[in-house]
């Protein structure tokens, strides 16, 4: 078999695979992401799956103010958000984040952390899978389940539980904006201990969730 002959197999071949990994998250949900595995024991960990009409809307809100305001606009990359990073780090601002919430529930559900081109181009692949095989609505319902909140705290039912001893269905806007708050680094930031700029984050994604709302976000979502 021709070597050309044979590398075109081996990409089919992968994109079936993938495309069997991602497609029945439409109907099932995760029992476990690559990321739960490579980082806590299956006794340390809290994950606790909450379908989506049984977490407050505010904790929608929250993750998408804080994380991907342009959710509901993209196709899992957001090219604007990443060109605006670039001009941020060549104005000598710090490179920041550009990651859409569809990239990180790809990273979360099957890849390994990493900033190599390599492991952001698998990723970019199984972002563009996701945003093909399911609504936005069921991408944000498995984010909401699947991210960490605090070491082996996965997921807003679990989180919820465990910082604020309630389901997530009853989470009120300020503690919603300190979950979320948390998310860009939960192996540091504490919110059962949230030091000042913990509080100045979730302020700000208070404010950012009434500009949302005030935009009917939630009605995108339905």
């Amino acid at each position: 078999m021709h070597t050309g002959r044979l590398l075109v197999w081996l990409i089919a071949g992968l994109m079936g695979f993938c495309v069997l990994l991602v497609v029945p998250l439409r109907w099932l949900n995760p029992p476990v992401t690559a990321f739960m595995l490579q980082q806590t024991d299956a006794g340390d960990r809290k994950y606790e799956w909450a379908p989506i009409e049984q977490i407050a809307e505010e904790a929608w809100l929250a993750v998408i103010a804080a994380e991907d305001q342009r959710f509901p606009d993209h196709h899992g990359i957001d090219l604007d958000a990443i060109q605006k990073a670039i001009q941020d780090s060549e104005n000598g601002n710090g490179m920041r984040g550009a990651s859409t919430i569809t990239q990180q529930l790809a990273k979360n559900l099957y890849l390994w952390p990493g900033r190599s081109l390599f492991r952001k181009g698998v990723e970019a692949v199984f972002s563009l899978m996701l945003e093909t095989a399911l609504p936005k609505r069921r991408i944000l319902e498995i984010y909401l389940n699947v991210v960490e909140f605090g070491p082996g705290i996965y997921g807003t039912g679990a989180a919820s539980r465990f910082y604020f001893r309630k389901p997530p269905a009853l989470l009120n806007r300020e503690e919603a904006a300190l979950l979320a708050a948390v998310l860009p680094n939960p192996a540091e930031l504490n919110a059962a201990a949230p030091s000042a700029y913990l509080r100045e984050r979730q302020r700000w994604i208070m404010g950012q969730m009434t500009n949302l709302r005030a935009r009917g976000m939630l009605r995108r979502l339905e």
